[in-house]
């Protein structure tokens, strides 16, 4: 089925649906930056609460839907048949979402086409993410922590760029104070996070199509590692449990080995291989070995 003759409803059901949850968690995480350690009621009207939620909503929609259209245009560029971006909504998660996907529905006819193809997404969300979290970091804060303050936080792993950003808009955060984020930071951390994700190199992921492209089936072995990266990063962290699972379950469904295109022998051309190279660094940049972690006091950032 080609995606011109794709029925709209279920893609306009899903994204409206994940344009509510994200706003739903948006508008909990501006209420929570607005009163900082001072706590107290929600002073905003629902109204309020609805339009100040897009602070967080637009900018994570956009980071992901640009990085599912990378793909479909990649796809659309080679002649590939494939969905349009499935978007997830999720109304109990600090995200509002899981995310979301597009669907190739037939083989990619070479390594050339599969490369572009997976490194497309990433890089078009990390394109959108770089300059909305610089905005985000630009709108949020530096609050003092009150001595007396006692409550369960989460603690959210700071990938490089996101040091990076603070650092340039801050400089060093005393002790004693943290930097309070606003809701557009969250996004692009979140955004920063999702790009990670995507960038390991594992089985069907985008990371491991662009290992595929490179390596042929020396990829399998680099899956295998990363596997086993991955369940000693749950060890670290409980905040991969989830991750490592979907992965684990990936792998027992599809099998560690990237389906094969026709041209396998042949290597990639210089330039792509230093775009590959382009995308560990994106990798690296983005990525924080606990993303998530839950405080019984309040420490920096």
């Amino acid at each position: 089925m080609t995606p011109q003759r794709d029925r709209l409803w279920p893609y306009v059901l899903l994204f409206l649906a994940t344009i509510y949850t994200t706003t739903a968690a948006g508008a909990g995480h501006y209420v929570s930056f607005y009163l900082g350690f001072s706590g107290g009621p929600n002073p905003f009207s629902t109204r309020e609460l609805l339009i100040y939620g897009l602070w967080y909503s637009v900018p994570i929609l956009a980071i992901l839907g640009c990085h599912e259209l990378g793909h479909y245009y990649a796809c659309r560029f080679y002649g590939v048949a494939s969905s349009r971006p499935y978007f997830l909504p999720m109304p109990l998660l600090l995200t509002g979402t899981l995310g979301a996907f597009i669907r190739i529905r037939q083989p990619i006819p070479g390594k050339k086409e599969l490369f572009d193809i997976g490194i497309a997404g990433p890089i078009a969300g990390f394109v959108v993410a770089v300059p909305l979290l610089f905005v985000g970091m630009y709108l949020s804060r530096i609050d003092e922590i009150p001595p007396d303050f006692q409550g369960e936080l989460f603690w959210l792993g700071e990938p490089l760029l996101f040091k990076l950003a603070a650092w340039l808009t801050f400089g060093h955060v005393a002790e004693g104070f943290t930097v309070s984020m606003h809701p557009m930071a969250f996004a692009a951390w979140f955004g920063l996070l999702a790009t990670a994700l995507n960038l390991f190199p594992i089985g069907q992921l985008d990371g491991g199509h662009i290992s595929y492209a490179v390596l042929g089936r020396k990829s399998s072995a680099i899956t295998l590692v990363m596997v086993a990266c991955l369940i000693g990063l749950a060890f670290w962290s409980m905040s991969w449990l989830v991750w490592a699972g979907l992965t684990i379950l990936m792998l027992m469904v599809f099998g560690p080995h990237h389906p094969p295109t026709p041209d396998e022998h042949l290597p990639l051309d210089p330039t792509r291989k230093a775009i590959a190279v382009f995308a560990v660094i994106m990798f690296i940049l983005c990525f924080t070995p606990a993303p998530i972690e839950p405080l019984d006091i309040v420490q920096p950032l």
